[in-house]
């Protein structure tokens, strides 16, 4: 009898084939990690991530307030163990690679978010992510409201000053954004793992590696099939590999998901490439 390996891309489809509260977002993002880093060992990964969780509640006194379990838990992650924002490097890959970020302690939003919801799940602390505009967050429900936590700056608690301040680093003081509160709304495990892809696609994008733009294109589709910029993306990567059959596929799911853009340049093409692979079949 011989063992069947499972792939990455099988037990990705695995891990999200799971219904939201059990999908596991660690092993999620390890295992996306694996594309870029083969021989990573996922399991070992999340031990490290359970050994985390172990040492702030060895920390905590017996019956813990909310309060001190995240003073405990940041004085843990963000003084004791040294993680920290990437500030120097903010664009370096590794940032959004899961298991760089537990590896070198330095990580950016997204990431050393998921890393705050992953230790503090595994202490029972009902932490949510939040997709905010430029800068993702972490929020924890309390009887007087949401308590907004910045793990990219060890932590830190942000009153709604705060957030007007980030606002203003994204879109300027003058934008027009949407009201505050509905930009603090959670995000769901696939919405956090397709924006933590989609920074990696800008890094390797902006660095002209158009396979692995390509394959992190693959990897939010894989999540997201439905998300109709990444979908159109990947239809003209395709396009300009001259991969043809592929990129049709995708113009057409496209249209399916844009039905007004039928008749317009991209629509256009769909039926250009129809009639090509027509011809070659």
């Amino acid at each position: 009898m011989y063992a069947v390996i499972e792939s990455n891309t099988e037990r990705l489809k695995r891990i999200l084939h799971a219904p939201e509260p059990g999908l596991s977002l660690a092993e999620a993002a390890l295992v996306i990690a694996q594309d870029e880093y083969p021989a990573l060992d996922v399991d070992a990964y999340l031990k490290q991530l359970d050994e985390l969780a172990a040492r702030v509640r060895a920390e905590l006194s017996a019956e813990p307030s909310l309060e001190e379990m995240i003073v405990t838990l940041n004085h843990f992650l963000f003084v004791e163990q040294g993680f920290a924002g990437n500030t120097d490097d903010y664009y370096d890959p590794r940032n959004s690679f899961f298991n760089e970020v537990l590896d070198r302690k330095l990580g950016i939003p997204i990431t050393l978010s998921i890393l705050y919801l992953e230790v503090g799940r595994r202490l029972g602390l009902d932490f949510e992510g939040v997709s905010f505009p430029g800068h993702f967050l972490v929020k924890c429900s309390t009887e007087e409201g949401d308590l907004m936590l910045d793990p990219f700056s060890g932590g830190m608690p942000l009153d709604e000053d705060d957030l007007r301040t980030l606002l203003d680093k994204t879109f300027g003081e003058t934008a027009d954004v949407p009201p505050l509160n509905q930009l603090l709304n959670a995000a769901g495990k696939k919405e956090i793992l397709v924006r933590m892809l989609r920074n990696l696609k800008g890094v390797y994008r902006h660095h002209n590696q158009t396979a692995k733009v390509l394959n992190v294109l693959n990897r939010i589709l894989l999540i997201a099939p439905d998300e109709a910029v990444e979908r159109l993306e990947r239809a003209r990567l395709h396009d300009q590999m001259e991969c043809l059959q592929a990129a049709l596929a995708d113009y057409e799911h496209y249209l399916t998901l844009e039905p007004g853009r039928v008749a317009s340049e991209i629509g256009r093409r769909a039926a250009e490439l129809r009639q090509r692979v027509a011809r070659l079949n």
